[in-house]
């Protein structure tokens, strides 16, 4: 409840509403465009700087190392679990698009957190910009093995996939954040601490709008796809759990780890699979991410693995 009495989450519900209505409520997509520019590069900011304040450490790295382990078995899971009632194309999608993550599912958590006063690192923003690519990359290998041109397409893939627009102003948002240390800190903090929540509702209101518009789609699927986009996340962040409590993560990295595993992308993972993989059905992966599993992420996911971690801390 604490949760969907956020502000923010607020305005991702009245969003929802103001779509199932009918309203002509919308935000220009330059705006929509700016705001998530702006939450990667706050996000990316705060990440460096906070970086900047703990240095590189075998903790550290050995988060960094599980994010992307999580982020190469959860596609190959899902696209062989999904390919015995699927084409080859639509498993690999879908794999793709639950096996990479959601940067506004990330940082409404990284919010969450700090609500309930539960620390963790700035690396994790780094742990994000590292579980972005993976996923669509091995997509891509299982799907197109047969490809002729599977060398060139692979090549341009990798290209496309590491120089992403957004992802590289969050890494090099990070960057900056780490040189510029306490002094660049407290300069940008009117930009990226004070602007970031009236931004974040802000983002999260066209979100809602986006999804009512999105959630018919989700209704016309298969039923088992239904049942992955429901089931499969929170198997997910059980999987980064159990892992990270093998290895010692810390609370609030677990979580986040938790929710990103838990997470699907609507908006990398589509952009590079309609270049990379044209065969699949956008309205399959696209629809079953943003209107079904983002809205349950949103609302009942981050506060359910939250409880759910705490209960093995």
């Amino acid at each position: 409840m604490q949760n969907i009495l956020d502000p923010a989450i607020l305005f991702f519900i009245f969003g929802v509403f103001a779509g199932a209505v009918r309203s002509n409520l919308e935000i220009p997509p330059a705006i929509t465009k700016f705001l998530s520019l702006y939450l990667l590069m706050a996000l990316g900011l705060k990440g460096g700087f906070a970086l900047q304040k703990s240095g590189l450490t075998i903790d550290i790295a050995k988060t960094l190392s599980i994010a992307v382990m999580l982020a190469i078995i959860v596609p190959i899971l899902g696209y062989f679990f999904l390919k015995k009632k699927l084409n080859n194309y639509d498993a690999a999608a879908i794999a793709a698009t639950y096996g990479s993550v959601s940067a506004v599912t990330f940082i409404t958590a990284s919010q969450f957190l700090d609500l309930n006063q539960i620390s963790y690192g700035g690396h994790m923003a780094a742990a994000m910009a590292l579980m972005e690519s993976p996923a669509i990359i091995l997509a891509v290998f299982l799907a197109n093995a047969a490809k002729s041109n599977k060398k060139g397409s692979s090549l341009n893939l990798l290209h496309k996939s590491f120089t992403d627009g957004a992802q590289l102003l969050l890494i090099g948002a990070m960057i900056v954040g780490l040189f510029a240390g306490s002094t660049g800190e407290r300069i940008m903090a009117p930009f990226s601490i004070d602007l970031f929540k009236g931004m974040l509702a802000f983002f999260l209101l066209d979100m809602g709008l986006m999804v009512a518009k999105n959630f018919k789609q989700v209704l016309n699927k298969p039923i088992y796809v239904l049942v992955y986009g429901i089931f499969a996340p929170p198997v997910h962040a059980l999987l980064a759990l159990i892992i990270c409590k093998i290895a010692g993560v810390d609370l609030g990295e677990t979580i986040l780890l938790m929710v990103l595993s838990a997470s699907a992308s609507y908006i990398a993972v589509p952009a590079a699979l309609k270049y990379a993989l044209p065969q699949a059905n956008p309205s399959l992966y696209f629809g079953m991410s943003l209107g079904l599993t983002f809205p349950i992420n949103i609302i009942i996911g981050i506060p359910l693995y939250t409880f759910i971690a705490k209960l093995f801390f």
